[in-house]
C-alpha cells in the first residue's frame, strides 16, 4: 500500500499530553493554582525521558497556564533539552473545549512540525479521539497520545486525519 505522505515537509506530529497528577492537599487553592503532587513530580520527568527515547524533538510545546500543566510541560522541556522559547504558555488552553483546541492548532505556523500540547481532561481525550479516530476511554495523568498527520499545513488539520504513533502513560510498562 502506498503511503499518503508525499514528503517529510508534509508530515506533522501532534502529541496530546495530559498534565501530571496534581495535589488536592490545600483546599484553599483554586483549581488553576493546584501544583503537582509527589507522583506527578516523579511521572512528568519519566514521561519526558520516554519521549526523548522515542526521538521526539518538539518545535513547540504549548501549555495551559494552570500550575500543574505548566510544571508538567517544564519537566518535558527539560528532559527533551528544549531551547528557550519552545515552551509557551497559552491562556486559551485552560478550560478550552476540544473544538477550541482544534481551531487553535489550525492556526499554527507551518514550520512547526512537532507540537506538544499539554492540557487537561476531558478535552485532551476528546481531541485525541476525534483527530485520530480513536476510542480511548481516558488519557491518564501524564499520558501522551502521539498522532501523525499527512498535511502541508496545520490549517488542514481535521477530525479523523491522524494516525496513532503511540499512546503511553506512566503505568504502561509494555
Amino acid at each position: 500500500m502506498k503511503s499518503e505522505i508525499a514528503s517529510k515537509d508534509a508530515v506533522r506530529q501532534l502529541l496530546i499530553c495530559r498534565h501530571a497528577k496534581s495535589s488536592w492537599q490545600d483546599g484553599d487553592l483554586s483549581d488553576f493554582a493546584r501544583p503537582l503532587n509527589k507522583r506527578g513530580e516523579r511521572d512528568a520527568p519519566e514521561m519526558g525521558r520516554r519521549l526523548l527515547l522515542r526521538g521526539i524533538h518538539p518545535d513547540l510545546i504549548l501549555t495551559s497556564p494552570a500550575t500543574r500543566a505548566q510544571s508538567t510541560a517544564a519537566h518535558y522541556a527539560a528532559q527533551l533539552g528544549c531551547a528557550p522559547g519552545v515552551l509557551q504558555l497559552n491562556p486559551d488552553q485552560y478550560a478550552a473545549t476540544a473544538s477550541t483546541l482544534l481551531t487553535m492548532l489550525q492556526g499554527l505556523q507551518p514550520q512547526m512540525r512537532t507540537v506538544l500540547l499539554v492540557g487537561h481532561n476531558p478535552e485532551s481525550t476528546v481531541l485525541a479521539n476525534a483527530l485520530g479516530g480513536l476510542a480511548i476511554d481516558n488519557i491518564p495523568t501524564s499520558g501522551v497520545v502521539a498522532l501523525e498527520f499527512a498535511l502541508d499545513s496545520w490549517r488542514d488539520l481535521a477530525v479523523g486525519k491522524g494516525t496513532l504513533l503511540f499512546f503511553d502513560f506512566p503505568k504502561n510498562h509494555g
